[in-house]
């Protein structure tokens, strides 16, 4: 078997290098906490450098070549579009209402059927996130403009 990349792959690793320096340019734009620190710039800015340098890997051909198969290609459309959506959606409606709605949506992309476990990520994923996140690391929840359920909630 050729250790070589497979033309397909070349696409896939210039994508995941242009999306993660868009992503770190990005994630450098997100200001610091009131101490100096990084604070919540870390956790973004180290998804972006693994984009890139997963983006790598698969340009310089880190996997063997394979015959394109393209069962997978619309589930990865739906991801696609489901992530821009998350992200428009967590600054119109905040970040607690958006998680509950992306994450059941996610996991049914990924061919979870079970509905019971769709409600549960609906209520579970936002509570573990933000216990995560906006509890114990402290970061600064992103709230929406037109609405946000830590309003509701009386949160941070």
């Amino acid at each position: 078997m050729s250790t070589q990349a497979s033309p397909a792959s070349r696409p896939v690793g210039v994508a995941l290098i242009a999306i993660g320096i868009g992503a770190t340019v990005t994630s450098m734009g997100i200001g610091l906490d009131q101490y100096g620190r990084w604070g919540a710039r870390f956790f973004p800015l180290a998804g972006s450098i693994s984009l890139i340098l997963l983006g790598i890997a698969e340009l310089y051909g880190a996997r063997p070549s394979q015959p394109s198969d393209r069962k997978h290609l619309p589930a990865i459309l739906a991801l696609l579009l489901l992530s821009v959506a998350y992200v428009w959606s967590i600054s119109a409606v905040g970040y607690l209402f958006s998680t509950a709605l992306a994450a059941p949506l996610v996991l049914y992309i990924f061919g979870v059927r079970n509905r019971i476990g769709l409600c549960a990520a609906a209520v579970l994923c936002p509570a573990i996130y933000h216990a995560v996140f906006f509890v114990a690391l402290g970061v600064f929840p992103p709230f929406g403009r037109w609405f946000d359920l830590l309003d509701v909630l009386g949160g941070y």
